[in-house]
């Protein structure tokens, strides 16, 4: 049997304990990102000596010392270190972000929807004012360069029509 010089294990054994398994190794992958990305040396130089302060390392004074500034600088940095801290503390939303962009094409769309669902309404109500006989003011010819729209001879023909049959009913007056 073969012992392993440093624990006295079998070979068999040792191999089957030091090689990762598949669950292992992904959970070894997510623990190698970085803890601090990005942001210049000095940044983050700054950032460790603030959080040195906060765990009690140092005091301010010997902080600001450090970083070659004022304690009242010192203090302004502080506070927007931890409100950066508390921005990134926040719940984001779900999902993809809207960008701008994306934004306005879904607003333009909208509108486009509306302006078509809006003409057909205006259609609408203009055919069942012909229908009734309900008559509307004269508009001027010109509104803003816009041609006036050439009546729909088929449907004023028919509104006349109606008004010129005789209504049945009681409301009707008799005829002399």
């Amino acid at each position: 049997m073969m012992r392993s010089s440093t624990d006295g294990r079998s070979g068999p054994a040792t191999e089957s304990r030091t090689r990762p398994t598949a669950q292992a190794a992904a959970h070894a992958r997510r623990r190698v990102t970085p803890h601090a990305e990005g942001g210049s040396p000095e940044a983050r130089r700054r950032a460790a000596v603030i959080l040195d302060v906060l765990a009690g390392v140092c005091t301010p004074t010997e902080a600001a010392l450090a970083l070659s500034m004022s304690v009242p600088r010192y203090y302004a940095f502080e506070t927007k270190l931890l409100g950066a801290l508390i921005g990134a503390c926040e719940n984001r939303p779900r999902g993809r972000g809207r960008s701008p962009e994306k934004e306005l094409d879904l607003l333009r769309r909208e509108v486009e929807r509306l302006k078509q669902e809006c003409s057909r309404k205006q259609a609408l109500v203009r055919a069942v004012q012909r229908t009734i006989g309900v008559t509307l003011p004269e508009r001027p010819a010109l509104v803003r360069g816009r041609r006036r729209r050439r009546p729909v001879v088929r449907a004023l023909k028919a509104a006349a029509a109606l008004r010129a049959e005789p209504v049945d009913g009681p409301a009707a007056e008799p005829q002399s």
